[in-house]
C-alpha cells in the first residue's frame, strides 16, 4: 500500500493552490476532491451573460435535477458566498450551498445508516466547475410538483455579480412516478423519471419485495451511488458500457478510514460488516456501493475518478447476497472491484493496479478481462477457513503498455487470512504475470497449508501453455476433474447459479 504522505501529495497536486491548506489540515476536512482542479485559473467577466438550467416553468424537470450555469468565459469558484434554492410560494430556503461552511460539503446519500442505525453523511463536492460550466449538486432531492427560484451571492463565482432577483432563475419540478412503480428511467438530460441514478434508487420503497428495473440513458452521471440494505431486488441497466458512465472521485482520504478517524463510531461504522475490525469504515469510499441483496448491474461503466496514487478507491463495492455484474466496466486504480458476498461477474472488464479484485467471496468471474495498469496485484481474497473465495474462469489478464514483464501477481494475502482461495481456470495471461504467480505477506508456505491458490490450464494470450514450474510452492495446479468441478458456479456459490446458459437464477439444491 502506498504511504499516506504519497497519497496526500498526489491529491494535493490535483487541487487549486487556495484549497490545499484545507486538505493538509486533516482527512476529516478532505471535502476538496482531486477533481476540483478541473476549474482553470481564470475569472468570469463581471456582468457576463450566464445561461441557467433548468430555467423556466413551461416544462417541469426532475425533482433531483442538478443546477447548471454556463458562463461566457472560463470561471472559477469563489471561497465564500451562498447559492440558495427557495420555494417560490413563500421564499423559504429549501437548500443552501455555502462555500464558507464545512457542512456544505457533506450530505446524506441513499438513506445510509451506520452499524448503530444513525444517519451517515458523505463528504462530497457540491459545485463542480469545468471550463465555462458550473454544476451544482444539491444536498437533497426537491419536492415534486413545486416551483422554485435560485439566488446566488456576488463572488460565489469569481467576477460574477450574482443573481438576486427571484424572477431571474425559476423552474418547477415534475410530479414524478407513482409510488410503487417498478420500471423507472434515468436521463441526465431530463427525459426520464429522474436525472440521477441515486434519485431513482431512493424512490424504491424500503423493504422492497419485487424487482425494480431502472434504465439509465446514455450520459455521464457524476455522483456517488449507494443502495442500502433495505432496498433489495434492484436491477440497473445502462445503454451500454461505452455510453452510460457512472462515476465519482470517492476514496479512502475522502470517505474511508482516514476520513473517519475523528468521526464517532455511531455515525461512521459500516453496516453489514463481514470482517468487523478491518471493515469499520471502508464501506463509504466507493463510487458505487451496494449493501442490498439481489442486486443487478448491466451495460454500464462504473468509474472511480480518483487519480493514481490517491489512496484506496473502489469503483464498485458489493456487500450483499446474490449480486450480478453483467457486461460492466469497472475502472479505478487501487481496490477497483470489491465483492463481499455471493457475486457473479460475467462479460465484464476490470482495471487497476493494486488488489483490483478483492473482498471476502464467494465470487465467480467468467468471460471477463482484468487489466493491470501498473506493477502490483490482481486480487486479494480474504475468506475464512472453509469459506468460498474467488474463482475466475475463461478470463484474460492483460496489461497497459507500461507494465513490465513479471511485475504482477495473480493474488496475494497476509497472515490474517491463511485460508484464502483464489482459483484461475483456463486463463489467458500476458507475460506481466510473474513466474512465481502468488505472494504471501507475514507468513510463508510452511504455515500456509490451508491456502487455496489454485490454477488450471493457464496459457499466454496466443494460447500456448504457460510454464508454471516456478509457481509458489504452496500453490497448486488442479487436475482436469477438479477444474471441471470448480467451473460450476453453484459449487462455489452454495447452490446459486445465475448463469444465463443454465436458466437458473436462484439457489438450487442439486
Amino acid at each position: 500500500m502506498r504511504s499516506m504522505a504519497r497519497q496526500l501529495t498526489a491529491l494535493l497536486s490535483f487541487l487549486p493552490p487556495q484549497l490545499r491548506p484545507l486538505l493538509r489540515a486533516g482527512p476529516a476536512l478532505a471535502v476538496l476532491l482531486a477533481s476540483a482542479a478541473v476549474a482553470p485559473p481564470a475569472s468570469a467577466a463581471d456582468g457576463a451573460t450566464v445561461a441557467l438550467g433548468p430555467n423556466g416553468t413551461a416544462s417541469a424537470v426532475c425533482a433531483d435535477t442538478p443546477l447548471r450555469l454556463r458562463f461566457a468565459a472560463d470561471v472559477t469558484l469563489g471561497t465564500e458566498g451562498r447559492l440558495t434554492v427557495r420555494r417560490a410560494a413563500d421564499g423559504s430556503a429549501v437548500d443552501t450551498v455555502d462555500l464558507a461552511d464545512p457542512a456544505t460539503y457533506r450530505r446524506l446519500i441513499g438513506g445510509a445508516r451506520s452499524d448503530f442505525g444513525e444517519p451517515h453523511r458523505w463528504t462530497y463536492e457540491p459545485v463542480v466547475v469545468t471550463g465555462r460550466t458550473a454544476t451544482v449538486l444539491l444536498h437533497r432531492t426537491l419536492e415534486p410538483g413545486e416551483r422554485y427560484y435560485v439566488t446566488v451571492d456576488p463572488g460565489f463565482f469569481r467576477g460574477h455579480p450574482g443573481i438576486a432577483s427571484p424572477h431571474a432563475w425559476r423552474f418547477r419540478t415534475a410530479d414524478g412516478p407513482r409510488p410503487g412503480t417498478r420500471d423507472l428511467r434515468v436521463d441526465a438530460r431530463g427525459g426520464g423519471d429522474f436525472c440521477t441514478v441515486q434519485g431513482a434508487v431512493d424512490s424504491v420503497p424500503e423493504g422492497n419485495r419485487h424487482e425494480v428495473r431502472i434504465d439509465v440513458a446514455p450520459g455521464t452521471y457524476r455522483e456517488i451511488v449507494y443502495v442500502g440494505p433495505d432496498r433489495p431486488h434492484v436491477s440497473i441497466r445502462g445503454a451500454g458500457a461505452s455510453r452510460t458512465v457512472i462515476g465519482y472521485p470517492n476514496n479512502n482520504l475522502l470517505n474511508g478510514d482516514s476520513a473517519m478517524a475523528g468521526v464517532p463510531p455511531e455515525q461512521s461504522y459500516c453496516p453489514r460488516r463481514v470482517l468487523p475490525e478491518p471493515d469499520r469504515f471502508n464501506c463509504w469510499r466507493a463510487a458505487f456501493g451496494v449493501d442490498a441483496d439481489d442486486f443487478r448491474l448491466r451495460d454500464v461503466t462504473v468509474h472511480n475518478l480518483t487519480p493514481e496514487g490517491g489512496s484506496q478507491a473502489e469503483a464498485f463495492r458489493g456487500n450483499g447476497d446474490r449480486i450480478v455484474l453483467d457486461h460492466v466496466r469497472v475502472v479505478s486504480f487501487q481496490d477497483s472491484l470489491r465483492l463481499q458476498g455471493r457475486a457473479y461477474v460475467t462479460g465484464s472488464y476490470v482495471e487497476g493496479d493494486v488488489d483490483f479484485l478483492w473482498g471476502t467471496g464467494g465470487v465467480y468471474v467468467r468471460d471477463s478481462e482484468l487489466r493491470s495498469l501498473d506493477i502490483g496485484y490482481i486480487s486479494q481474497i480474504r475468506n475464512a477457513a472453509g469459506a468460498p473465495g474467488a474463482v475466475l474462469v475463461d478470463t484474460r489478464l492483460t496489461r497497459a503498455d507500461s507494465v513490465a514483464d513479471g511485475s504482477v501477481l495473480l493474488s496475494r494475502i497476509d497472515s490474517r487470512f491463511p485460508a484464502s482461495q483464489a482459483v484461475f481456470l483456463d486463463t489467458a495471461m500476458d507475460t506481466h504475470v510473474a513466474p512465481v504467480g502468488w505472494g504471501l505477506t507475514g507468513f510463508d508456505c510452511s504455515t500456509g497449508q490451508d491456502l487455496r491458490f489454485w490454477e488450471y490450464g493457464s496459457t499466454d494470450l496466443a494460447g500456448t501453455p504457460v510454464d508454471t514450474g516456478a509457481r509458489l510452492p504452496c500453490s497448486r495446479q488442479l487436475s482436469a476433474a477438479e477444474a471441471r468441478e470448480w467451473r460450476d458456479p453453484a459449487r462455489l456459490l452454495a447452490g446459486w447459479d445465475p448463469s444465463p446458459d443454465t436458466g437458473h437464477d436462484h439457489d438450487r439444491d442439486d
